[in-house]
């Protein structure tokens, strides 16, 4: 069976939700969107601490693996992606975060016309709602997806704070304004004690248009290409052994998968390596080196603490009190249900010479067992996960085999690069200094981990080791970047080099990694996208004198 549509877009993740609902604002075209997964139905979407849940769910999640690096102590970290509508955005820990100018510069001076700071604001500010502090010049009031700070105040939260403060990290009320240096309550898409998806906030809107068209359990197998020029997907309804299906697309195909699942159709569809092609006997369509190469993520160890004299999170969520907590949920929208995984986000630099802020703290009053967030330990507990913002370390995204059903071989490669290793270990020196500092002193009983035996730059570093984790940010495999870039999937226009009719619009487009979680940037680029797929003029770059990275 075959459809024929304007516009095909495989993936109803961040980015497929925005262009669905801005492609489709042109009644002149039909827009078709394909979600391997199914609807965001699932009751743990929506309440925010689901995300303890969703974490494993496999009917919503694609639970992939990455395979054991160098620097991960022979360890597979468990990488999950959101498998329905609105992608990982209905599974993630809900945190709005931009990044800082400087990253955006940079994707810019790498030869992306139009990615400056400058020209990425306009895109920001269009999407959000933003409800709370934050000058105009840098927040949106009236868009689509709303932004909130947390209104919890946290005795542990407010103590680690005022730990910052007494290091000399300054309070910072808008991290997505002028500056993003500093320590505050996180800022996350929840309204009204229910998580804002890009599903809710964006897909949902839409398909009460008539020209979009929704596809859930549609497994996307294949691009279907004349000659060049992309002109359908091929896709499998319900799962391995399902009926097959084609859509046609008059206008574009666009692959909004996601880091991992975008260059892997790309490889299927015989675009990518020649040599890992052909070591797969997929015919090459289109040979294009840089698919899938180029993976950067943020790699973080969890320092935790155990706690005395107060209750953490650990205890109030089971028994009479998660019950308690649950009824409060449900009657007014408040309480420990209603908050996301971090709390607090702090911003500051490894060293005394870093330009702009290299590092990211969290900090929950909560500890997850084996330092890995979705399980909850027994003991009262907090933690502090620390990462470097920019890594340097790259690794890939390629294809297991010909099998569109087999998870690709994703390998991270973190703490490669010699100044990850260094800014880690900083981090986690920092960390260690947070946890013990005065304010934290009467709630603070002892190190757990890393633990007081660890005090060498290669104790802290084995440590990082034995226990980091990804962030589940991972990005850059279908690269931004111009022709003559041997690395550079896609060009500023996000068309993949060499083809036609078919881009690129999800993370995986960033050149290279930013300094912030990666949802808020995928939502701009697709809003920045939609406008270059439809022909309008960009928006009007903002000028932003004496903004800080």
């Amino acid at each position: 069976m075959t459809e024929t549509f304007d516009y095909v877009i495989v993936g109803a993740g961040s980015a497929g939700c925005v262009l669905a609902n801005r492609l489709s604002e042109d009644a002149c075209n039909s827009v078709c969107v394909l979600e391997a997964g199914p609807k965001d139905w699932h009751p743990y979407i929506h309440l925010p601490a689901g995300f303890i849940k969703t974490f494993h769910m496999k009917g919503i999640n694609w639970a992939y693996q990455q395979e054991p690096g160098p620097w991960t102590g022979g360890r597979k970290i468990y990488a999950p992606r959101g498998k329905t509508l609105g992608g990982s955005s209905s599974i993630n820990g809900h945190i709005y975060n931009r990044g800082q100018r400087q990253d955006f510069d940079t994707w810019a001076q790498l030869g992306n016309r139009g990615w400056g700071y400058p020209d990425v604001l306009p895109y920001f500010k269009r999407l959000e709602r933003r409800v709370g502090e934050g000058e105009d010049i840098f927040r949106g009031r009236e868009g689509n997806l709303t932004v909130t700070t947390m209104d919890w105040k946290d005795p542990l939260c407010e103590a680690f704070m005022a730990g910052a403060i007494s290091l000399g990290i300054p309070k910072n009320p808008d991290y997505n304004g002028a500056i993003q240096e500093g320590v505050s309550y996180a800022q996350r898409t929840i309204k009204n004690g229910l998580r804002v998806s890009a599903a809710t906030a964006f897909l949902h809107p839409a398909e009460k248009r008539p020209n979009v068209h929704v596809r859930t359990h549609a497994h996307a197998t294949e691009i279907i290409f004349e000659g060049k020029r992309a002109v359908g997907v091929r896709y499998i309804k319900g799962g391995k052994g399902g009926k097959p299906f084609e859509v046609r697309a008059n206008k574009e195909v666009i692959l909004s998968g996601g880091t991992y699942n975008s260059p892997q159709l790309l490889q299927l569809s015989g675009v990518g390596s020649p040599d890992l092609l052909r070591s797969h006997g997929i015919v090459v369509r289109h040979a294009l080196p840089g698919v899938g190469e180029g993976l950067q993520d943020h790699y973080a160890p969890r320092s935790v603490a155990r706690v005395k004299n107060i209750k953490t999170i650990n205890e109030r969520r089971r028994g009479l009190s998660l019950a308690l907590e649950a009824i409060k949920w449900a009657t007014t929208r408040r309480g420990l249900l209603s908050l996301s995984p971090t709390m607090v986000y702090c911003f500051w630099h490894s060293g005394e010479t870093t330009e702009s802020s290299d590092l990211q703290l969290t900090f929950t009053p909560a500890s997850y067992k084996e330092g890995v967030q979705g399980q909850l330990e027994d003991e009262p507990g907090m933690t502090v996960a620390s990462w470097q913002q920019r890594p340097e370390s790259r690794g890939y995204v390629r294809i297991r085999s010909a099998d569109p059903f087999a998870p690709p071989i994703i390998q991270t490669n973190y703490l490669v690069a010699e100044l990850d290793r260094r800014v880690i270990v900083a981090g986690m020196k920092l960390a260690r200094r947070l946890l013990a500092s005065a304010p934290l002193a009467p709630y603070y009983a002892y190190e757990d981990f890393p633990g007081p035996g660890v005090q060498t730059d290669d104790e802290f570093l084995g440590a990082a080791t034995q226990r980091g984790t990804t962030t589940f940010h991972p990005g850059c495999t279908c690269r931004m970047g111009p022709a003559d870039s041997s690395w550079a999937v896609v060009d500023d226009q996000l068309r993949v080099h060499g083809l036609q009719g078919l881009r690129v619009v999800d993370a995986s487009i960033m050149p290279r990694m930013i300094s912030a979680n990666l949802n808020a940037s995928t939502l701009m680029i697709a809003d920045k996208a939609s406008d270059l797929i439809r022909g309008r003029t960009p928006l009007e770059a903002v000028a932003v004198p004496g903004a800080g990275v």
